[in-house]
């Protein structure tokens, strides 16, 4: 098995298609075609099922997927950390971020991490806490700035960056806006807004209240914190949310939210990474504890 049929295989697999995947590849579709092929004989099993209007990987191929990519990062890591010995940093850099990174100011360390590294491509996607994790432990992403995943997943590497408590955002004119705090059981009765269940800070509200007994109603989802707040602030639901979002607006008001015995979990920002960390990876982690130790 070389890695060129695993580059060929993870192309097909991502376009669907033969001949998508080799103009991408900028192949032969002939030469494409016979690689995956000889991977299936070598394997003695068909990857893909075919047709004339569409590629469907089969159960074989779909295990086979997340080892691919994982061979075909390792690879790339290793020529970059050849790289990196010989200070000419280079190659790609694929991040996940959340939509609002409060602990990390992400524009300014990569403009910083650009200058340094200019030979160094580098790519960025926002997302859901869970997927972008994921897209790190199959190898589609080298580092993601997240919460803190449930559970303890396989493959990869959690470092904790910082931790800000929720609050309760509502309404200006919310029965509870008068308080000075509320308590997770004070909201059994009330609507939520809030992200979708892929994102951190749905992940640890529902932890939260499951624990006080709330068993709560998501009314509005949304995908981004202005909207989330907007609703809010027109009455429509309540939200718990990072501290760090009351430095949004002033259409809304934030209460400090306790525990009847004690703290709650604060929400965590991390960095996750692959594991073993790329020298590409290693570096930003290094430009972003650099920038935090310098405010």
């Amino acid at each position: 098995m070389e890695l060129r049929q695993l580059e060929y295989f993870v192309a097909v697999a991502e376009e669907r298609h033969f001949t998508r995947a080799a103009k991408r590849l900028q192949v032969a579709q002939s030469g494409l075609s016979a690689s995956i092929r000889t991977l299936e004989r070598e394997l003695g099993a068909a990857l893909f099922l075919r047709s004339t209007r569409s590629v469907e990987v089969t159960p074989a191929g779909q295990a086979l997927l997340v080892e691919a990519r994982r061979a075909l990062s390792a690879s790339h890591a290793a020529k970059d950390a050849v790289a990196a010995v010989q200070g000419l940093l280079r190659g790609s850099l694929s991040i996940g971020s959340l939509q609002c990174l409060h602990v990390v100011h992400l524009p300014a360390v990569l403009a910083r991490f650009s200058a340094a590294y200019p030979g160094l491509e580098i790519r960025l996607r926002q997302g859901g806490s869970n997927e972008l994790t994921e897209e790190v432990r199959t190898g589609r992403l080298d580092l993601a700035f997240v919460s803190r995943p449930a559970g303890s997943p396989e493959g990869v590497l959690v470092e904790p960056l910082a931790d800000e408590p929720l609050v309760l955002a509502c309404g200006p004119d919310h029965p509870l806006a008068t308080r000075s705090a509320v308590e997770p059981t004070d909201l059994g009765q009330e609507q939520f807004v809030d992200f979708h269940q892929d994102w951190g800070t749905r992940d640890l509200a529902d932890q939260v209240l499951g624990a006080a007994g709330v068993d709560r109603r998501v009314a509005l989802e949304v995908t981004d914190v202005h909207s989330l707040l907007d609703l809010v602030a027109f009455g429509l639901g309540v939200a718990l949310v990072p501290q760090s979002f009351a430095a949004k607006t002033d259409q809304v008001r934030f209460l400090p939210l306790a525990g009847p015995t004690g703290p709650l979990p604060p929400w965590q920002t991390v960095s996750v990474t692959g594991d073993p960390v790329s020298p590409a990876a290693a570096a930003l982690l290094r430009e972003v504890r650099r920038g935090r130790g310098a405010r």
